[in-house]
């Protein structure tokens, strides 16, 4: 058992599962081209199955609507960032030598994805009941999600308030991309202070993608967004 396996408590029986799940794309193997995409794919659905049947337990007097918000809190970008960053999923990664020159350990879309492509080879290897059982271990605890506090920092808040303290600056958001189908597309968002961009990000909806690259504008100021 690698010390990984250790470290997130799950012992692969088919270790070239765990070797997909953290291949990145731009790793080009020597025999063929391996990417841990599928398994992301397949890790998004095992991810809002087991999250939601954790807060429709949990939360038993809860309406449906407020159930969706907190499932979008739990399963977004920057909450799988969080997730993958506490069991040091980054370190563990295979990149290609431009990720890995530009920051690639520690990119907040691939760190996501890297953990929802685990997710998933945890759930090929050994079912519904040990990935239920590795996810749910990140899950908030029935007081957090009662307390009515965001799961996560308003990273957009904070900037606003950093800014705010030379009163002639100004910040704004722009979309810069959006990809992906319909049904699950990916937005690429800047935010620019005084016309000039200062932060960028990514996530599933505009919202996220702006509050990613809002968090990054914190981080390249010098302050701590945690």
């Amino acid at each position: 058992m690698s010390d990984f396996e250790k470290k997130i408590g799950y012992n692969f029986k088919n270790k070239s599962l765990l070797a997909e799940a953290l291949t990145h794309s731009s790793h080009m193997s020597s025999k063929k081209r391996i990417s841990n995409e599928r398994l992301e794919f397949l890790g998004d659905s095992v991810l809002s199955l087991v999250t939601s049947k954790y807060l429709f337990e949990q939360l038993r007097e809860i309406p449906e609507g407020q159930l969706t918000k907190q499932r979008a809190g739990i399963v977004c970008e920057a909450s799988l960032f969080e997730f993958a960053q506490s069991i040091g999923l980054g370190e563990e990664l295979l990149l290609g030598k431009g990720e890995e020159n530009t920051g690639g350990r520690q990119r907040r879309s691939i760190l996501a994805d890297a953990f929802e492509a685990l997710i998933a080879a945890i759930y090929l290897d050994g079912g519904i009941t040990e990935a239920e059982k590795f996810v749910t271990a990140f899950m908030p605890k029935k007081e957090k999600l009662l307390s009515g506090k965001p799961l996560l920092k308003d990273y957009k808040t904070i900037l606003q308030e950093i800014i705010q303290q030379n009163p002639e600056e100004k910040i704004t958001y722009c979309i810069e991309n959006e990809s992906g189908e319909a049904h699950n597309k990916t937005f690429e968002a800047s935010v620019r202070l005084n016309n000039q961009p200062i932060g960028r990000g990514r996530g599933r909806s505009k919202k996220e993608a702006e509050q990613a690259a809002a968090c990054e504008a914190i981080k390249l100021m010098g302050y701590d967004e945690k």
